[in-house]
């Protein structure tokens, strides 16, 4: 008998809520709307002397978005995510030469792991995400604005600092395990249920709190913060739409295509 872990759990019973929604939509005839998602992240840790949003990393999964109103106007929404944070410097930024004989301020380092002379600083921090959202969108341009916040659970972490792999992982206790934040975002229809998402999203708590120069003068302690600029396509699997009887080319009129918003398909 395999013994699942507190985070694989958490995981497990996130994939199984979601995939009982998806599936519960034939039973509410279609009330919930039913995304994939896929994109790239774009992030820095705010606190950790690396400036700039050159970690690039995964954002992708499922969501369900629920009309909230029959004009289709208003919308809730909820997604399931494996979101890749953190932050990235190589040594070309730094101005710095590395060298496996300076050990880490700590002697964390993990020797069992090459030493890599380009790298300054990278922290790569995995999580599984949750985010809830609302949003409301224009018709006439198919574009939508929306916010929110997101609980996620970090399955992930590694760290290189001055080239070497650090001891650092879930179990060490570095970084906290849940990650609360703040959302916004932003949509364009392309084509039908293919809708251009990008997003901004910052941690509401501290991820981490580190002390700098802790045996210098300028000993300084930072509270860290993930900082993430996404951008995603996002396709709606079951978002049903009519050609708008009053689109003229250039849209002035909204754009070719505009939601069925006939209450058969919406409501019982």
């Amino acid at each position: 008998m395999v013994l699942l872990n507190p985070t694989h759990r958490i995981c497990a019973a996130l994939v199984l809520s979601l995939t009982l929604l998806l599936s519960a939509q034939n039973i509410q005839a279609q009330r919930f709307i039913g995304s994939v998602i896929a994109g790239v992240n774009g992030s820095q840790v705010d606190g950790d002397e690396v400036a700039g949003y050159y970690k690039f990393g995964f954002n992708g999964g499922l969501s369900l978005m629920m009309p909230l109103d029959n004009s289709f106007h208003w919308f809730a929404t909820v997604e399931l995510l494996y979101n890749q944070k953190g932050s990235f410097q190589n040594h070309y930024r730094a101005n710095a030469t590395l060298s496996d004989t300076v050990p880490l301020l700590w002697h964390n380092e993990n020797t069992s792991v090459p030493f890599n002379h380009k790298i300054k600083y990278k922290l790569n921090l995995d999580y599984v995400e949750v985010p809830v959202l609302f949003h409301y969108e224009d018709w006439r341009t198919g574009c939508s604005i929306g916010a929110g916040f997101a609980w996620g659970r970090l399955v992930r972490v590694r760290e290189v600092e001055n080239g070497w792999t650090t001891t650092t992982d879930l179990r060490s206790g570095m970084f906290a395990t849940n990650d609360w934040s703040v959302i916004a975002d932003a949509k364009i229809r392309l084509w039908k249920g293919l809708k251009l998402n990008v997003r901004f999203q910052y941690s509401m708590v501290p991820i981490r709190t580190r002390i700098y120069d802790p045996f210098g003068k300028n000993e300084e302690v930072r509270k860290m913060h993930n900082n993430v600029v996404t951008v995603r396509l996002i396709y709606s699997f079951n978002e049903k739409y009519i050609q708008n009887p009053d689109y003229v080319r250039g849209g002035k009129k909204g754009p070719r295509w505009i939601h069925d918003t006939s209450t058969g398909w919406y409501r019982n």
